[in-house]
């Protein structure tokens, strides 16, 4: 089977960020899982390893960004990359699933992500944070993180947090249920069709 990586560098006047990714890295596929992300931003940092480690892939990221004017830049410019590179990695989509759904409890939070790996990029989220911060990310950022991936990797994406009084908690298990839902998504099927009654995608 053809190896779906993908090694992405973008350059701006606000951020430089590289990534490289491996879609199969889940036990028992032969490769091992390796997770580096250094973004300045730790939170975004606890996050997008929470998002590789439980989709089962080895992801490398770092971005140095304006990060003394604020953390926008470095988080967007890092999620736009991201799915650039998911897009790359995945390259046509064919002999997949195509959708995934993922749940993910933390403690007293809840949440739901189903993803459609369809072409049509839509971002929908409803996350209910209510702290202007979880460590040094914005929460205004997060459904924007969700937004700038899906755009980027021509997704359909929507995340609900079902309940959950604690913030911290609320975003990870956003990001992991994620995860789960990507790892259902680009599950190889053994064939080689084109997931779509209009036969290509």
């Amino acid at each position: 089977m053809a190896a779906r990586t993908a090694v992405v560098e973008r350059k701006t006047a606000e951020t430089e960020i590289r990534v490289a990714i491996n879609l199969d890295c889940q036990p028992g596929s032969g490769n091992k899982q390796e997770i580096h992300v250094s973004t300045g931003i730790g939170f975004l940092d606890h996050m997008f390893h929470a998002l590789a480690k439980h989709s089962g892939m080895s992801l490398e990221l770092t971005c140095k960004g304006d990060l003394h004017i604020d953390d926008h830049h470095s988080a967007e410019d890092s999620a736009i990359a991201l799915g650039t590179a998911f897009k790359q990695a995945l390259g046509e989509v064919r002999g997949i699933r195509r959708y995934g759904t993922g749940f993910a409890p933390l403690d007293e939070a809840l949440s739901r992500a189903v993803i459609d790996i369809c072409s049509r990029p839509y971002c929908v989220t409803n996350l209910g944070l209510k702290r202007e911060k979880i460590g040094d990310l914005s929460t205004e950022m997060f459904p924007h993180i969700f937004y700038s991936f899906s755009i980027a990797a021509g997704v359909t994406l929507h995340v609900d947090v079902l309940r959950g009084e604690n913030d911290h908690h609320r975003a990870e298990s956003a990001f992991k249920a994620l995860a789960l839902a990507i790892r259902q998504a680009i599950e190889r099927t053994g064939g080689d069709d084109v997931p779509s009654t209009k036969g290509v995608l």
